[in-house]
């Protein structure tokens, strides 16, 4: 296996009393095959544009929570301190691992590159434009940044459960790196699945304001989020002149068929983030998560 973690990065993160660790993984993809899933161009470029969404994405996520984590509200949380530091060395780690995967799929000629500075054209389009819609009923940036990655925080972690409990799409993953980057990505997603919902929660509580906001960043979050990785599905196919109905109908049956779909598959996880009463833990990973953990040796 091309992966190796450093036990000693592990055991700092559980002295400090997080209760999920930093895993400082080294992954070799100079061997990685151009078509890694399954040898089909059109599943592998819907991950590799997946991929190109999470350099900035996951920024994001580590700026949004760093901005507010000294909040008069949860600045003496000692234990959610504890969580959010993990959170932000996991999101790092996931940075770094997807930003040298998407080197190694330019190096095939796949312009991943102008992808990731197209997602994060996307994203700091919408969190202005957000932020200046809503500032006159008295949300900040701040607040329209954290509420962004709190949902976007439901759709990696569902997405994640998805690949963690589909044999169909395990299967595809035919190329042992890329399927083992994965899964460790999908394991810790789980892990800190709910690190930004508490700090979310810890500051703006879980009123009517609270509730709405938080809701309509949700169904806004997902439509952008499934519409820019859907183009650059079709941006890397086109460019690769492998643009047809062959290849297209492999991402359907991958992604939306009713049946084994990735994205069909989480809908009903997705849509429990309406409850009122909810919080990311309601959604137990916990014996998912150990069986995983043995089986990447985590």
């Amino acid at each position: 296996m091309n992966a190796k973690v450093q036990i000693a990065k592990t055991q700092i993160s559980n002295r400090q009393g997080a209760s999920f660790p930093v895993r400082r993984m080294n992954f070799n993809f100079d061997n990685v095959p151009e078509y890694w899933m399954d040898g089909s161009a059109g599943l592998t470029h819907f991950m590799t544009a997946l991929s190109a969404l999470f350099p900035a994405g996951e920024q994001l996520f580590i700026d949004s929570v760093r901005a507010v984590r000294y909040h008069p509200a949860i600045k003496d949380n000692k234990a959610l301190q504890k969580e959010i530091s993990a959170f932000i060395g996991q999101e790092a780690m996931h940075t770094h691992e997807h930003v040298g995967f998407n080197a190694s799929a330019q190096k095939f000629g796949h312009d991943v590159a102008t992808l990731e500075k197209n997602t994060d054209s996307v994203i700091q389009f919408g969190r202005k434009f957000f932020a200046k819609a809503m500032k006159p009923f008295g949300y900040s940036q701040e607040m329209i940044d954290l509420t962004a990655t709190t949902a976007l925080e439901h759709f990696t972690a569902t997405i994640a459960s998805e690949l963690l409990t589909n044999p169909h799409i395990q299967a595809l993953m035919t190329d042992d790196t890329m399927r083992y980057m994965w899964m460790w990505h999908a394991v810790e997603e789980n892990e800190h699945k709910a690190v930004a919902y508490d700090v979310y929660q810890g500051i703006f509580g879980t009123g009517a304001k609270s509730y709405a906001l938080r809701t309509v960043a949700l169904v806004i979050a997902i439509s952008m989020i499934l519409a820019t990785q859907a183009q650059f599905t079709l941006r890397l196919l086109k460019a690769d002149k492998k643009l047809n109905f062959k290849e297209l109908l492999m991402i359907y049956k991958y992604a939306y068929s009713p049946s084994k779909g990735i994205i069909t598959g989480f809908a009903g996880e997705i849509f429990t983030y309406f409850r009122p009463q909810f919080h990311p833990n309601d959604l137990d990973t916990v014996a998912l998560l150990e069986k995983w953990k043995a089986k990447l040796g985590l």
